[in-house]
């Protein structure tokens, strides 16, 4: 089904993980797709592949969304070859694994740098494309900007402050048209935490989880798919983050111990 024929969707953290599932699943479904990630090489490759697959148009554009430059060329790049942004999914993202007590605080500034930052410059530059097109904003979110993580305060915050600029942008254009959406999923299987960064701003290299037990990348991408279609208000995409939002807005302290009980049970946990 050709649900976005014609249609022109940005996509930030395109080279892999939830990224790269969207922009399969857009192309599939008729939608031309603009590119973006740091790394240009695998980036284009992938381009030529779902030009190939699908019979759409890509742009590929290296972009390091923490740079506000970067975003405004991204955005100018895509309106120069296709006129027009129906949806733009500000997906980049980089997490940590780490206690604040023995954090280095640049790392808590790179979180927001590319999680919060760079949702800002890449909306703001793409916001006038948008409003012509009544078209779609979505911020691929976590359960974390619902729920502070033990280890993960930069990811929290981060999340968090996501979630509120997403929130006030919806109400301000109840009556223009944009569609505004907060995609959070759960734990999803990608290299997210094996480039989460450590104490000192470093990749960790490896994932402290089973990923096997996790949503795959290509199920979340086809909620946020679906969700756009829908023009959803917001997704919590599985039964246990639907339970801990639910349960941290009237037992917020049970949820600290389940959180903590969760969390001390990670492969060479923080916590204990």
């Amino acid at each position: 089904m050709k649900d976005f024929k014609n249609k022109t969707v940005v996509i930030t953290g395109a080279s892999s993980g939830i990224g790269y599932a969207c922009a399969s699943e857009f192309a599939s479904r008729g939608a031309n797709v603009v590119l973006a990630a740091r790394n240009y090489e695998p980036l284009s490759k992938f381009g030529a592949e779902l030009e190939q697959q699908y019979h759409i148009k890509t742009k590929s554009i290296q972009c390091d969304v923490s740079k506000e430059e970067d975003c405004k060329n991204l955005i100018e790049q895509a309106l120069l070859e296709f006129s027009t942004i129906d949806v733009l999914i500000n997906n980049a993202g980089i997490s940590m694994r780490a206690l604040f007590k023995d954090l280095d605080l640049t790392v808590l500034k790179t979180l927001m740098d590319v999680n919060f930052w760079g949702t800002i410059y890449c909306s703001k530059y793409a916001m006038s494309a948008l409003l012509a097109s009544k078209g779609s904003l979505v911020g691929v979110s976590s359960i974390a900007g619902y729920r502070g993580l033990p280890g993960r305060t930069g990811y929290s915050a981060s999340k968090f402050a996501m979630n509120g600029f997403m929130e006030s942008l919806r109400v301000e254009n109840l009556k223009t048209g944009l569609h505004v959406m907060l995609a959070c999923p759960g734990f999803t299987a990608s290299n997210i935490r094996n480039t989460a960064l450590d104490t000192s701003g470093k990749q960790q290299g490896e994932t402290s989880m089973d990923e096997g037990k996790m949503m795959t990348a290509e199920e979340v991408a086809k909620q946020i798919v679906d969700g756009v279609l829908k023009r959803k208000r917001s997704l919590i995409m599985t039964s246990q983050g639907k339970l801990a939002v639910f349960m941290n807005k009237f037992f917020p302290s049970w949820v600290d111990i389940q959180v903590f009980k969760l969390f001390a049970k990670e492969k060479n946990p923080l916590i204990k």
